[in-house]
Order: structure tokens, then sequence, then C-alpha cells
């Protein structure tokens, strides 16, 4: 699939965004519109190596469970990779890249990307719902930042 991104100008310095992207206990705030049903892959849900399962509310999928873990936190990047569909073959990464903007903005793109293996699972990703998806996704976490509003559900370890 084609990679897709959406972009957003977020009224936050640059840092908070980072610390608040690099825990993954916070993604479900604002991914749970289409990733449902979260588990922390270990207890500690900051910095690199914290990780999340999950399953996409994708269409006609039988294979809808997947992950990613955080293999990059930087001033300026947190990058996601992981696995997703039958036999968890498809590799998929999700960038956050952040910059400065004018106007004590910060500019925020979301990169996402999936490698098929295999020619059936090619056919089943839809690029244009993985576009609206992600679009959404960083309009939510713009109101989650600026205004404290439009908050989904935080993930927790089991018995918190």
């Amino acid at each position: 699939m084609e990679p897709v991104t959406a972009t957003v100008f977020i009224a936050r310095p640059r840092d908070e965004i980072v610390a608040y992207l690099a825990d993954v206990a916070n993604h479900p705030e604002f991914k749970d519109h289409f990733l449902v049903d979260w588990h922390l892959t270990r207890e500690d849900t900051e910095g690199r190596g914290a990780g999340v399962r999950f399953k996409m509310k994708l269409p006609f999928s039988r294979f809808s469970w997947g992950d990613y873990t955080l293999v990059e936190v930087s001033p300026y990047k947190v990058v996601e990779r992981g696995r997703s569909g039958k036999f968890n073959r498809n590799r998929t990464m999700g960038t956050w890249s952040l910059s400065d903007a004018p106007g004590d903005m910060t500019r925020v793109e979301y990169r996402y990307e999936a490698e098929s293996n295999m020619p059936s699972d090619s056919l089943r990703e839809s690029r244009g719902w993985w576009k609206r998806k992600t679009a959404k996704a960083a309009r939510r976490l713009q109101s989650i930042l600026e205004e404290n509003r439009d908050r989904g559900g935080r993930v927790t370890v089991a018995g918190r």
C-alpha cells in the first residue's frame, strides 16, 4: 500500500507532544475509532520498546489483529513498527514527525505505510480507509492536546 499521511498544527510545545506520543498507553485515546481491544505488550508504556496489540475495524477483514512497538523516540520523531494480517506477515510502520511552526505551533505529520507479502493481503488494503482514519486520529490528537476533549479510553495493565 502506498504511504498515507495526515498533518495537523497543534498549539502546544513540541516536547509536550513527543512526551504524549512516546507513551503508548495514550494512543487509544485518539485511535480508538478504528483500533479497538488494546493490550499492552509490556508493563512499561513509555519510550523505546513500549508496544501494544489491538484489533483493527477494517471492513471485510478476517485477520484483523495487529501490533506495534516504538522503535525510535527523539525530540523530532516517534516511530512505530509492527505487524498485522494473517500470521502477522504484513509489516507496518507509522512515523510521527514533529517540527516547530510559526506562532508557537508544532507541525505534526503522521505517515503510515504497510507492506503486504501476498497479493491477497494487498487486495484487502484500503488506502482510502486508512487515509480517512489517520486524518481523524491526527485531528483527535490535536483536540486532546489543545482542548482536553474528544478523549477515548486509555489502555492499562490488567488490574490497574
